[in-house]
């Protein structure tokens, strides 16, 4: 009688949406394609006015489960409404537009596959691969919060800000999100730190866009980045500390 073989884990591919008419069909399409077999296509639609729901809509046969939501809530609440219909051991986030490489699926995920990790983030700044020159005020700033950020973790990240993030599922079933906004990056970090879990980086390649292509994070993300990241920095790093030291 042949052995059974194990079969791999099945990974969550959750892809906020919101105005991305023009290249979502691509990125679909380039996660089909992606050498991980055993995956499903998670898409929430934020709100899209341009024209992007009919499109999925319309193509729903490419997509595993799409959720529609009426108003634009931003990427934090489309993720915990990705989050929640993911029925896979691994969850990926993934951009709806083209700066991220679906091909680097394996890459990204290899350190959970390999149990030695539980959380594993894709860094631009590390590797050789390639990355798109684009905007040094944008590098500036995701430095600026990757630093202050690991200031409050104590962890050593390259790369905070980064689109490929994936979980195990039984780690983010243990994060309550409260960010509705791009701010779902820094406090999500502040919680998997928290967590004391084994956390990865790897290198990935970047395909940076312009604002003329429709690139759509901009000052006030920057600002709403750095009240998150001091808000749960205090409230997970120094707070436990301080009421120990008081004896409450």
């Amino acid at each position: 009688m042949k052995k059974r073989l194990n079969k791999k884990p099945l990974l969550s591919v959750v892809m906020p949406v919101y105005n991305e008419a023009e290249t979502i069909l691509t990125v679909i399409k380039a996660i089909k394609k992606s050498s991980v077999r055993n995956k499903e296509i998670i898409v929430v639609d934020d709100g899209s006015t341009d024209g992007t729901s009919q499109l999925l809509k319309k193509h729903k046969l490419l997509i595993d489960t799409l959720i529609i939501k009426s108003k634009n809530g931003g990427k934090g609440a489309a993720l915990k409404a990705g989050f929640a219909a993911a029925k896979g051991e691994i969850i990926i986030i993934q951009d709806a537009d083209l700066e991220y490489d679906p091909r680097e699926y394996e890459t990204i995920i290899s350190p959970i596959l390999e149990k030695r990790a539980d959380v594993v983030y894709g860094s631009r700044f590390v590797g050789s691969k390639p990355h798109r020159v684009v905007y040094f005020v944008h590098y500036l700033g995701n430095l600026l919060l990757t630093f202050l950020s690991n200031l409050f973790t104590n962890l050593n990240l390259t790369d905070m800000e980064t689109g490929y993030k994936a979980f195990k599922k039984e780690i983010l079933n243990q994060i309550v999100i409260t960010e509705n906004s791009f701010g779902i990056e820094p406090e999500i970090t502040a919680k998997v730190a928290a967590l004391k879990i084994r956390m990865y980086e790897v290198g990935i390649s970047y395909h940076g866009r312009t604002y003329e292509e429709g690139k759509k994070i901009g000052l006030k993300d920057f600002f709403r980045a750095v009240w998150v990241i001091i808000k749960w920095g205090v409230k997970l790093r120094f707070l436990p500390y301080v009421k120990l030291q008081l004896g409450l």
